[in-house]
């Protein structure tokens, strides 16, 4: 599974300023005066005139987005995929009792794999924003659970007991509003 990009809202927002910026370089190209240019595409005057000597000292290719600022990833993509495959494996493949994946655990294994130290806090960064993984809870059951028999009681022993006895009609607390029939 490719990983996604590092902050997907943000490479939306950087791909919308600079085609914001190449139709600047398109009206600049047919001569469109810099003040109309700026009221055109609703920005300041100064952003179009540093837009345009950008335009003028290397041409389109000088209002390009630059890629995303801050610092590189600590992992590379290629590392990424390496730890998502060890987690697809599962917790008891990699040394772990149980099956559960806990930030710490996955945080171990990043260490094992990459050698690349990670705060447990900032795992749930990595897995949400660079792999698209959400939270996923166990459902809560008791190993001795025995579907079957609970779905009999339901069935038979359910009905019987809900029902009011003698025919009685159940009790109607409201002393403001009446009973539908």
């Amino acid at each position: 599974m490719p990983t996604i990009a590092r902050r997907p809202a943000a490479q939306h927002e950087r791909d919308r300023l600079q085609a914001r910026r190449l139709r600047a370089a398109e009206l600049f190209a047919i001569g469109v005066r810099q003040t109309e240019v700026a009221r055109r595409l609703g920005v300041s005057r100064q952003s179009v005139h540093l837009w345009h000597q950008r335009w003028q000292a290397a041409g389109t290719d000088g209002l390009r987005s630059q890629g995303p600022t801050g610092p590189a990833p600590r992992l590379s993509d290629v590392q990424l995929r390496q730890v998502e495959q060890a987690l697809l494996r599962g917790a008891g493949s990699n040394g772990f009792v149980g099956e559960l994946w806990t930030l710490d655990r996955i945080a171990t294994v990043i260490q094992r794999l990459t050698g690349v130290r990670h705060h447990p806090a900032h795992i749930w960064a990595l897995l949400h924003h660079r792999l698209g993984w959400t939270v996923q809870r166990p459902k809560r059951r008791a190993a001795e659970r025995d579907q079957d028999a609970i779905d009999q009681w339901v069935r038979e022993r359910w009905p019987r007991i809900k029902q009011t006895p003698n025919g009685a009609e159940p009790a109607w607390s409201s002393s403001t509003r009446a009973r539908l029939a």
